[in-house]
């Protein structure tokens, strides 16, 4: 399974485009099946970022819709959420994919984009933002694995 690793850092242009990082673009065209688009694009509900999920991921995702009432308040919801804002999107003959504007502002990006993989998607985030999320990340894993009794760092003899 190709997975998105690191973090990556691009000049967005004044057109609003990007090139994704070439090891995440190998991992989407391994990933893509033929007819697809390369992946979707959508504003993370969690964090001021774009989130990119691979077709058959966003299908993972959107599949507890399926189980749901059509006609409920909370399918409508939550198919509102996931789709309402999402675009596929395929990259260019120089692996640059175009970020509409609505997607920038919630993101906040201008004039650098920071590529973060976590592992069956990535997402894209002002440099800045990027960095603080990973900070905040590794103190909140440190915390959770200390409660373990896991994240010392001793060996045991």
């Amino acid at each position: 399974m190709s997975v998105f690793l690191g973090t990556h850092q691009n000049r967005l242009d004044a057109k609003g485009r990007v090139s994704i990082p070439s090891a995440f673009r190998t991992a989407l065209r391994a990933r893509a099946k033929s007819g697809e688009p390369l992946a979707i694009l959508r504003p993370s509900h969690l964090h001021p970022c774009l989130e990119a999920w691979p077709a058959d991921a966003f299908a993972a995702l959107t599949r507890p819709l399926d189980e749901m009432d059509i006609f409920s308040q909370d399918h409508d919801d939550l198919a509102t959420a996931l789709y309402a804002d999402a675009y596929p999107f395929e990259a260019d003959r120089e692996g640059r994919i175009l970020l509409p504007e609505t997607l920038r502002s919630h993101a906040g990006l201008t004039d650098q984009v920071a590529f973060m993989g976590l592992g069956r998607t990535f997402q894209i985030w002002d440099p800045q933002a990027a960095m603080e999320r990973r900070q905040a990340a590794r103190d909140s894993a440190r915390r959770l694995t200390a409660g373990r009794g896991t994240g010392s760092g001793s060996a045991s003899s």
